[in-house]
């Protein structure tokens, strides 16, 4: 296959466009000037629904695709719901592939997670860690439904010279993140934490009983008693001027903006084909039975079964996207304190289980491919908490 080439005009179904990274990824196509794209929330279209996703395909025939959505929760949805976690994400991307091949869309950009890569996978983790020993287990269930999702996208390349691209995000953070402390990620958490430890301090409770409005802890908003609002926050760690973090705060984490990933994720769509993954001279519309004038014969491939014999084994295709950067929980604790204006105490309770020691992807084959991050990680702190102040006041 050749260059495919995305004009502005062309139609780009954005899958999961409420999303943190799917909104990102639609407002980023929007500023290069994309502007016939097509976006359905769950109601308007369920993506585990055979029969609702080929109508959807008939009736706005895309050009590309982009597969942000995804059926996903914490460690502990991940572990009650194993069956649904595989089922669901399986549904929806067996659906969207193959209808996205039946009305043959020109790109196809799938998004993973780095929960594909083996739970002591060496560090930093480069692509070819896949598949090479057991995975996190509480994860097990997404990370081989995530993982299926980037074979197909190979797959599909290797037998029909289609151009489906995955790329691999690690820890998101940015606008539009879940600060709910029941489920939320490590640094909103952490964040609102923090900042709700200070209200309590400032004696604000105007403002603490608009936070709890706008995100009710446990059934308890802003309505609630003074006692009942302090109560509920201390089960979850938070005090007068005092917040308790589970863990040592040792273990060293990567973070990436959300609107870089969305950068990062449109580059890959615009700029990269799987020929330049693989390495270009060696793939051409010739290893798929291409008919004299040059147009690949969709149900025939030389390549059958997934390798090209002259090309030998082709195998993690997929991106990782991320800072290739870290740090470690404590150090994120102090970046956050800063930037809510926190004067209190944080303190980690090492009884409480620390997670994966380290989680650092290696970056070098993005770099490579014409893209690396802008946001840094302390002004991105400030940023998600200047979005949160805002988002209270929405």
């Amino acid at each position: 296959m050749g260059k495919i080439v995305l004009d502005k005009n062309s139609k780009i179904y954005v899958a999961g466009h409420h999303g943190l990274v799917g909104s990102a990824i639609w407002n980023n196509l929007k500023s290069r000037g994309y502007n016939n794209l097509v976006g359905r929330t769950h109601k308007e279209l369920d993506l585990t629904d055979q029969y609702a996703v080929k109508k959807f395909f008939d009736e706005e025939r895309p050009d590309a695709v982009v597969l942000a959505a995804a059926f996903v929760g914490g460690i502990m949805a991940n572990s009650l719901y194993r069956a649904d976690f595989m089922m669901m994400n399986m549904k929806i991307q067996c659906n969207v592939f193959s209808e996205a091949y039946a009305h043959n869309v020109k790109k196809f950009l799938f998004l993973g997670s780095t929960c594909i890569y083996p739970k002591n996978a060496p560090q930093p983790m480069k692509e070819d860690a896949l598949l090479t020993s057991e995975l996190e287990y509480t994860n097990e269930e997404y990370a081989i439904a995530k993982i299926a999702g980037l074979k197909m996208c190979e797959s599909y390349n290797l037998q029909y010279g289609t151009n489906y691209l995955a790329v691999m995000p690690t820890n998101l953070y940015g606008p539009n993140d879940n600060f709910h402390l029941e489920n939320s990620h490590v640094m909103p958490a952490m964040m609102r934490k923090i900042y709700l430890a200070k209200l309590i301090h400032d004696n604000d409770w105007q403002s603490i009983k608009v936070d709890m409005d706008k995100r009710p802890v446990e059934g308890i908003n802003g309505n609630a008693s003074q006692n009942e609002i302090l109560k509920v926050l201390a089960k979850y760690g938070i005090e007068n001027n005092k917040v308790t973090l589970w863990g040592t705060g040792k273990p060293l984490r990567e973070f990436l903006w959300s609107e870089d990933m969305a950068d990062a994720s449109v580059h890959v769509l615009l700029n990269v084909n799987f020929s330049d993954i693989i390495g270009i001279e060696k793939y051409s519309s010739v290893h798929y039975g291409a008919s004299v004038d040059g147009a690949v014969d969709r149900n025939h491939s030389a390549g059958r079964g997934g390798a090209i014999p002259k090309l030998g084994e082709i195998r993690n295709c997929h991106i990782n996207v991320g800072t290739g950067k870290e740090l470690t929980i404590r150090e994120l604790s102090e970046l956050v304190v800063k930037a809510v204006g926190f004067e209190g105490e944080v303190v980690f309770d090492a009884s409480k289980p620390d997670g994966t020691p380290r989680k650092l992807i290696d970056v070098s084959k993005l770099h490579s491919l014409g893209w690396t991050h802008k946001v840094e990680i302390d002004e991105g702190v400030q940023k998600l908490f200047n979005w949160y102040k805002e988002s209270l006041n929405g």
